[in-house]
């Protein structure tokens, strides 16, 4: 009898996770420290490795995103429509500056030395952290966009903003004036998240109904022909298609392979070359609502943390895995071409 090889655990649990809602977790680029942020209006700051809380950084109101600037600062977007830098040693923060609205994600630009927020004000706010303190002097510029923004996503000089109402805006960050291309979501429902490729070609979307969109920016025809989507993250009860919201996006930094996490609780890898489903880790307790893999590939942090799809219902507390990447689950698989004929 062959041997049945129990799924692999869903990885360590980290200690100290947040008490509502995870709106998202990201690995520093310099180690394994790892940032979240939540609903409990705190951003805290976690060595994911040695499993100890570094930090915990309390908000005015829930925390909708958060990222770093290097390992001893980082930015927060909160719901009381503020942008926060966050100094780690000091525990410490102060406010860059002010949306209308709330502020719903927020990234940081190596290329540009910039801060870049997305609020549900529809505007999008590019901030010089370096200036000094007073938003008058920090803020670069507001641009408006068609909606409410969702998600942003940046690679080397572009920026990718999808908002409300299936819009898609790409910009390069040295001419802000106006996006360089106004994209419609070839989704046909909302759009839950979006991240660029790595290697800066074009960038994949998902949606609330369970779909994942990859898309290129070079509009020539033999790129554009590239462009595919696929369904994932549902099931089939009683001859009844179950759809999931896929939540979140998170692309492997060594082989360009990409995880999903959506609201059945599963997180899936693909190869989005081959068109192909590398993995399927056992299931979560809950939604999974954000995704990160460290700087380089080894470990892959899972919120699982129910995101309110189906309304205010009893649910599994709040958890933060990390799981060690083992290379089979990631690893492109070479395509296999039959021997021609003799």
């Amino acid at each position: 009898m062959t041997p049945v090889h129990p799924p692999p655990a869903p990885g360590r649990e980290l200690s100290n996770p947040p008490t509502e809602g995870i709106s998202n977790l990201r690995f520093s680029n310099h180690s394994d420290h790892l940032l979240v942020s939540s609903w409990d209006k705190t951003v805290r700051l976690y060595d994911a490795s040695a499993d100890s809380l570094r930090g915990e950084f309390m908000h005015g109101g829930p925390v909708l995103d958060c990222c770093f600037h290097d390992d001893s600062s980082g930015f927060s977007a909160s719901a009381d429509n503020t942008v926060r830098r966050i100094v780690f040693s000091h525990g410490k923060e102060d406010i860059l500056g002010r949306h209308d609205a709330p502020v719903r994600c927020i990234e940081y630009s190596y290329a540009a030395g910039q801060v870049i927020t997305g609020s549900w004000d529809k505007t999008l706010k590019c901030w010089d952290p370096r200036g000094a303190s007073g938003q008058e002097k920090t803020l670069v510029g507001t641009y408006p966009q068609p909606e409410r923004v969702y998600s942003l996503s940046l690679v080397g000089n572009r920026l990718v903003v999808a908002t409300a109402g299936r819009h898609v805006n790409v910009y390069d960050l040295r001419n802000m004036s106006q996006p360089e291309q106004r994209r419609e979501s070839s989704l046909k429902y909302q759009t839950r998240c979006v991240i660029c490729y790595p290697n800066g070609t074009g960038y994949a979307l998902s949606s609330v109904e369970g779909r994942v969109a990859m898309e290129f920016f070079d509009l020539s025809e033999a790129s554009q022909a590239k462009k595919y989507a696929f369904k994932c993250h549902r099931k089939s009860e009683a001859g009844r298609d179950i759809v999931y919201p896929v939540n979140a996006i998170a692309f492997h930094p060594v082989y360009g392979t990409f995880a999903t996490g959506g609201c059945d609780g599963f997180v899936n890898v693909w190869d989005g070359n081959n068109k192909k489903r590398l993995y399927q880790y056992s299931k979560y307790p809950t939604s999974i609502a954000a995704l990160s893999f460290s700087r380089d590939g080894r470990l892959l942090a899972v919120a699982s943390s129910y995101t309110f799809e189906e309304g205010d219902k009893p649910h599994e507390p709040d958890a933060i895995f990390v799981r060690s990447v083992n290379e089979i689950e990631v690893k492109p698989k070479p395509k296999v071409y039959p021997n021609p004929p003799a």
